[in-house]
């Protein structure tokens, strides 16, 4: 696929941006205005469609029609950095220091890692539960771990990745 269609009060990605998603991260190439009337059918079959009705199925009802024209850019930057296990001193020095500052308004991270590490499949309603906090809101956090490297979805909770595994168990300052 090369281009997508979506529906939105205002647009989402820019041209020039990128996005990483599962299949890598998609280097967004022109985001535009259209009229569902004037797509080309070659444009919707191009966007994963056998026919418009089909695209227009998959489209919520309101917001203004963009058709987004994009490319695979690379894998995902976060994979290699996670599958890195060889952490040392001054990495897990550097990952104390910024789990430090994603402390600053209240502890989480190390209690987060230490909740994953006890099991994987760990959900956030378990882990929200258990710090008493708002399961969004601990979801939104969980995510910075994982820009970190250290922590992976499953399709049900999470896990340590290798280099969280490397870090936890190498880090003094524990959970």
């Amino acid at each position: 696929m090369t281009l997508a269609f979506r529906r939105w009060s205002r647009p989402t990605v820019r041209a020039g941006g990128t996005l990483r998603t599962a299949a890598g991260v998609l280097a967004i190439d022109s985001v535009e205005a259209v009229d569902v009337r004037t797509v080309p059918d070659a444009d919707v079959r191009a966007a994963g469609y056998a026919a418009r009705v089909d695209l227009l199925g998959d489209l919520r009802p309101e917001g203004q029609l963009y058709r987004i024209a994009f490319h695979v850019a690379g894998k995902d930057p976060r994979e290699s950095l996670r599958e890195n296990d060889t952490v040392g001193p001054s990495d897990i020095a550097a990952l104390d220091a910024r789990l430090d500052a994603l402390d600053r308004a209240a502890p989480w991270t190390r209690a987060v890692l230490a909740m994953i590490a006890e099991r994987d499949g760990r959900t956030a309603a378990e882990m929200a539960e258990r710090l008493g906090v708002e399961k969004l809101a601990l979801k939104r956090e969980i995510r910075q771990l994982k820009e970190l490297g250290l922590t992976e979805s499953l399709a049900v909770g999470y896990r340590l990745s290798p280099r969280g595994h490397a870090f936890v168990k190498g880090s003094r300052r524990g959970s």
